[in-house]
């Protein structure tokens, strides 16, 4: 299936373009996913899904196969198998970025196959999990970014100010006590396990609702099933 989406950053497109090719950087805003290595070309990991009650993992690896700076293109290639079953699930991403007067916009083709529990889902509830999962990573990068910009332009502001006075600044600043907490809490974050992809909740009632719906047709089959062959003993 292929599935389109569009997020923004608030900051320049050369800037956009370094953070998202920073793997360790961005790690912790990708939803579900584990970063265990990346050597510069090949990403390796795991990813988290959760459908109802079972929680899938996934791991495998991701390599760019083009990363275009004057074009602001890049598309990476990811492949991953089931830890404890069958299922597999294949992706080929396209970002282009381009930049706006307040930033810049990013957009996300993303060409996906998948089989196993997930695939059940079909392609409706894939691009509506799709949407939500994006808005959570662009929300997460774009305060990094800005956690980023804040830091440097105190740091710029520390290191003017003893350069007039000729003495050292405090520290202990509220901005660059928060950036600097930050980039903690995203350490922490790339070290641990992420938490699990949850498919139903993330999609929405609508989705529960198709599921449950679902499970209770199987249900009344199972039981015309039943009655039958009792009848028929």
């Amino acid at each position: 299936m292929e599935l389109r989406h569009e997020f923004t950053v608030p900051v320049p497109v050369e800037e956009a373009w370094r953070a998202l090719l920073d793997i360790e950087r961005v790690a912790p805003c990708m939803p579900g996913a584990t970063v265990e290595g990346y050597d510069g070309e090949t990403i390796t990991g795991t990813v988290k899904v959760k459908v109802g009650p079972i929680t899938l993992t996934y791991r495998g690896t991701a390599v760019f196969d083009e990363k275009d700076e004057t074009a602001r293109r890049m598309v990476l290639t990811a492949g991953g198998k089931e830890v404890r079953g069958q299922g597999t699930a294949r992706a080929t991403v396209t970002a282009t970025l381009t930049g706006t007067g307040e930033g810049t916009a990013v957009s996300v083709l993303t060409d996906l196959t998948v089989t196993g529990r997930p695939a059940q889902f079909g392609r409706g509830v894939m691009a509506e999990v799709g949407d939500k999962l994006i808005g959570r990573f662009a929300g997460c990068l774009s305060e990094k970014l800005a956690g980023t910009s804040v830091a440097e332009t105190t740091g710029a502001e520390i290191s003017g100010n003893e350069a007039a006075t000729g003495e050292p600044a405090a520290t202990g600043e509220p901005a660059a006590a928060a950036a600097a907490g930050g980039a903690a809490k995203a350490t922490a974050g790339a070290n641990g396990t992420a938490e699990p992809i949850d498919l139903v909740r993330t999609a929405g009632l609508p989705v529960a609702k198709r599921l449950a719906a679902a499970a209770l047709v199987a249900g009344i089959v199972a039981a015309l099933v039943a009655v039958i062959l009792r009848r028929r003993h």
